[in-house]
C-alpha cells in the first residue's frame, strides 16, 4: 500500500548535497586582481556615500557584474565563521576625446600616443555590504594599463576576501565607483544554514543543532528530532509569507528526543519549521518541506476563503500567498453552469491582496469561484466571479471554490437577463443576450426566451430600465429584469390559487378554534403537597372530574415518568410555561402540609413531615411561585383552593390570599367560574357542573377523612387549624 505522504529525510549533517567550502586563515581582509590589473585595499572601512551620478570626460572603469562565493574564515581548525567573497567584474565606459584641429603637427600627435601607452586608468571601487545587524563599506583602488583599454569591453575582475555573515542570513551587496558614473550594482542572496554546508565540524554554532527528520505515519506526518536527552532546543512551526512577517502557528521549548505528529490537513505549502538550540546567539535553522507536495496545495485551497471588503473590492484569505486570475461570469436564475464573460472582460492576474472589481454596479447573482488544477503544481490559479451558491465543486480535474459575496447585502438571486454589448473598430457595436445555450444576438429569430422577447429587451435597454454593470472601450454589460414578462394568465391563475388557499386556511383556523374551544377549553395546572395516599386520591378525583368539563388538566399524579426523568422542578417549569402561554391558570391546592411548606419558605415555620417526597412538585414549585406573588404578578395566573373539613381558607398564608381561594366542594360554582375565565358559562350551567364535580369528589373526600383516622367535623374547620399544623 503506498504511503500517502512522501518520505522526506532532512538530517542536519553530511549528505551528498552539502557543499565543501574553501578555508581562509587569518583575520585580515584582502584583495587581488585578475592578470593585467593592479589593485589595493584601503585600510579600514569607509563611509557608504554613493553620491550623485556625474558625466565622464573620457574612458573610465565601472563595475559591470557582481558575483559571490562562500568561504570559511578560520581562526583555528575547528573554529571558523562563514564569509562572503565578492568578485567585481570591470569594463571601460566612454571614449577618448578626439582632436578637432586636423592641422596639428604629427610630432605632437606622436608625443601624445607615447604618453598614452605609459598611462593607466584608475578607479576607486566601493563595496557596500549589509547583513543584519552588520553593515560595512570597503574601498578598492584598481588600475588598468591604457593599452588594454577597449571601450565597452571587460578588462578583468577584482576579488575581495571577505565579509563575515551569519548562517541563514540574507545579505545585500552594492558596488559603485567614486565618483559614480552609473547606477550602482546590487545583489541580494540568502545564505544557506548548517544543513546545506559541510561545516558541522568547523562552525561551532552548528555543533549543537538538532537533527530533524520528516516522515510519514499513515495520513499524518511525524517530526522526529534526534538529540541527546539533556539537550534543550526550540521548535517553531510557522507560515512563511511572501509579503509581511511570518505567522507563528506552534512553538515549544523541548528537551531530548521528540516525535511530534502533524495532522495531514494542517499541511500547506508555506508551512515551515525552525529549530535551534536554547543557547545564547544560537543559529536558527529553517526549512519548508511541503512546498512541492500536491496534497499540501490541495489543503491550501480547502482553507482558502473569499471575502468581500466593500461593495466592489474583495480579498482571497489563505494561509499562503497565491497568484490568481479573476474572471467574471453570469448564471441565470435556476440551474445551469456559470457562463464566463470573456470576452468582453479581459483576464487579469491578481494576488491575495485586495482587488477591485471593474464594475459600475454590483449584482446579487455575482459570486467568486476559484478552480485549480488537482494534483499538479502550477504558479497561476483561476478565480471566476460566478453566480453559484457558496460551495465547493469538483469539475473534471479542477476543484472550484465558490463564494457568493453579495447574497447577504443584496438579497437572493434575480430573474434578470444579461445583455452583452461588444464594441469594435469604427464604432461597430453588437448586442446579445446571455442564455444557457450561448449569447443570442438581438434581434433574432431563434426560439429561445431572449429571442422571443428581443424587441421588449431592446426597448427596456433604450428606456433606461436595465442596470448597467460594466462599461469600457471594449463593451458593456446590462442586467434587465424579466419578472414583468411572466404571462398574465399564469399570474391570474396564481392569484386565484392564492386567494382560494387563503380562504381555505381562514376557514380551517375558524373551525380549529371552535373545535378547540368546545372540546378542550382552558388549561389548568394543579399543584398539591404530598400529604399521604388519601389526599392524593382526593386530588386525583378532582382532576378527573375537571377533565369531564371543557378543561385541560395537568397534575403530577399523571406524570410520574416525566417527573422521574426530568425532576420535579424541570417538570413544573415546562408545565407552567405551557399553561400560561395558552392563557390557562395554575391552581394551588392547599393542605396542612402545603401550608407548612409555605411557612418554611417564608421562614415562619418548621418543615412539614413528608414534604420532601421525590415526586412533590408543590415543594419544587415554590421557588418560582413565591416570586410571582411577591412581585405582584400572580393575579390572573393563579387561584387557590382547599377542601372543606381539611383546611379553612383563612389558614392559607396571607401572601397567597392575594388571589381568590375557594373551599371545595362548598364553593365549587365560583371555583369553576374562575377556572373557565371571563368566557364562563351561565350560572345555571355552572351549577349543574358543580353538582357533577361534587358527586365525583365526595367519596374521595370521605375516604380521605377515614384514612386520617378522625371524623370530618373534627378537622381544621376553624381559624385554629393553622396552629395545629
Amino acid at each position: 500500500m503506498p504511503v500517502p505522504w512522501f518520505l522526506l529525510s532532512l538530517a542536519l549533517g553530511r549528505s551528498p548535497m552539502v557543499v565543501s567550502l574553501e578555508r581562509l586563515v587569518g583575520l585580515q581582509d584582502a584583495a587581488r586582481c585578475s592578470p593585467g590589473l593592479s589593485c589595493h585595499l584601503w585600510d579600514g572601512d569607509v563611509l557608504c556615500l554613493p553620491g550623485s551620478i556625474v558625466s565622464a570626460s573620457g574612458p573610465v572603469l565601472v563595475p559591470t557584474r557582481l558575483r559571490t562565493e562562500l568561504v570559511l574564515r578560520c581562526y583555528q581548525e575547528t573554529d571558523c565563521d562563514l564569509c562572503v567573497r565578492v568578485v567585481v567584474h570591470l569594463a571601460v565606459h566612454g571614449h577618448w576625446e578626439e582632436h578637432e584641429d586636423e592641422g596639428e603637427s604629427a610630432g605632437a600627435v606622436g608625443l601624445e600616443l607615447e604618453e598614452f601607452r605609459n598611462a593607466s586608468l584608475q578607479a576607486q571601487v566601493v563595496l557596500s555590504f549589509q547583513a543584519y545587524p552588520t553593515a560595512r563599506c570597503v574601498l578598492l583602488e584598481v588600475q588598468v594599463p591604457a593599452v588594454l583599454v577597449q571601450p565597452g569591453q571587460s578588462v578583468g575582475s577584482v576579488v575581495f576576501d571577505c565579509f563575515e555573515a551569519a548562517l541563514g542570513a540574507e545579505v545585500r551587496i552594492w558596488s559603485y565607483t567614486q565618483p559614480r558614473y552609473q547606477k550602482e550594482l546590487n545583489l541580494t542572496q540568502q545564505l544557506p544554514d548548517c544543513r546545506g554546508l559541510e561545516v558541522r565540524d568547523t562552525i561551532q554554532s552548528c555543533w549543537a543543532l538538532p537533527w530533524l527528520n520528516v516522515s510519514a505515519d499513515g495520513d499524518d506526518v511525524c517530526l522526529v528530532l534526534d538529540v541527546s536527552e539533556e539537550q534543550h532546543f526550540g521548535l517553531l512551526l510557522y507560515w512563511n509569507q511572501v509579503q509581511g512577517p511570518i505567522k507563528p502557528r506552534w512553538h515549544r521549548n523541548l528537551t531530548g528526543p521528540q516525535t511530534i505528529t502533524l495532522n495531514h490537513t494542517d499541511l500547506v505549502p508555506c508551512l515551515c519549521i525552525q529549530v535551534w538550540p536554547l543557547e545564547p546567539d544560537a543559529v536558527r535553522t529553517n526549512f519548508c518541506p511541503f512546498r512541492e507536495d500536491p496534497r499540501a496545495h490541495q489543503n491550501l485551497w480547502h482553507q482558502a476563503r473569499l471575502r468581500l471588503l466593500s461593495p466592489q473590492s474583495w480579498q482571497l484569505d489563505a494561509p499562503c500567498s497565491l497568484p490568481a486570475e479573476v474572471v467574471l461570469c453570469w448564471q441565470a436564475l435556476g440551474s445551469g453552469p456559470c457562463q464566463p464573460l470573456v470576452p468582453p472582460l479581459p483576464r487579469e492576474n491578481v494576488t491575495v491582496n485586495a482587488q477591485e472589481f471593474p464594475l459600475l454596479k454590483v449584482h446579487p447573482n455575482l459570486c467568486v469561484q476559484n478552480p485549480y488544477s488537482n494534483g499538479e503544481r502550477q504558479t497561476t490559479y483561476h478565480i471566476l466571479l460566478t453566480m453559484a451558491p457558496s460551495k465547493q465543486v469538483n469539475s473534471g480535474e479542477k476543484l472550484q471554490l465558490q463564494e457568493c459575496l453579495w447574497a447577504e447585502s443584496l438579497g437572493s438571486f434575480k430573474d434578470d437577463m444579461l445583455l452583452v454589448e461588444t464594441r469594435g473598430p469604427h464604432d461597430n457595436r453588437s448586442l446579445c443576450a446571455l442564455e444557457p445555450s450561448g449569447c443570442t444576438p438581438l434581434p433574432s429569430r431563434a426560439s429561445t426566451r431572449a429571442a422571443r422577447l428581443g424587441q421588449q429587451l431592446l426597448q427596456d435597454l433604450h428606456s433606461g430600465q436595465c442596470l448597467q454593470l460594466w462599461d469600457d472601450d471594449l463593451g458593456a454589460l446590462w442586467a434587465c429584469p424579466m419578472d414583468k414578462y411572466i404571462h398574465k394568465r399564469w399570474a391570474l391563475g396564481w392569484l386565484a390559487c392564492l386567494l382560494f388557499a387563503a380562504m381555505l386556511f381562514f376557514l380551517l383556523l375558524l373551525k380549529k378554534d371552535h373545535v378547540k374551544a368546545a372540546a378542550s377549553g382552558r388549561s389548568a395546572l394543579l399543584l398539591h403537597s404530598a400529604d399521604g395516599a388519601g389526599f392524593e386520591r382526593l386530588v386525583g378525583a378532582l382532576a378527573s372530574a375537571l377533565c369531564r368539563l371543557p378543561l385541560r388538566v395537568a397534575v403530577d399524579l399523571w406524570s410520574r415518568r416525566e417527573l422521574s426523568a426530568q425532576g420535579p422542578l424541570a417538570w413544573f417549569h415546562a408545565q407552567r410555561r405551557q399553561t400560561l402561554q395558552e392563557g390557562g391558570v395554575v391552581v394551588l391546592l392547599f393542605s396542612p402540609g402545603a401550608v407548612a411548606l409555605c411557612h418554611e419558605w417564608l421562614q415562619d415555620g418548621a418543615p412539614a413531615p413528608g414534604a420532601h417526597c421525590p415526586h412533590d412538585a408543590f415543594a419544587a414549585s415554590l421557588s418560582c411561585v413565591l416570586p410571582d406573588f411577591l412581585q405582584g404578578r400572580a393575579h390572573g395566573r393563579y387561584i387557590g383552593a382547599c377542601f372543606d373539613g381539611l383546611l379553612h381558607p383563612d389558614a392559607v398564608p396571607a401572601l397567597f390570599r392575594a388571589v381568590p381561594v375557594f373551599s371545595l366542594p362548598s364553593q365549587l360554582p365560583d371555583f369553576l367560574g374562575a377556572l373557565q375565565g371571563p368566557g364562563a358559562s351561565s350560572p345555571g350551567l355552572l351549577g349543574k357542573r358543580a353538582e357533577q364535580v361534587s358527586r365525583a369528589l365526595q367519596p374521595a373526600l370521605d375516604n380521605c377523612f377515614l384514612s386520617l383516622g378522625s371524623p370530618r367535623e373534627g378537622r381544621g374547620t376553624g381559624h385554629g387549624a393553622e396552629d395545629r399544623t
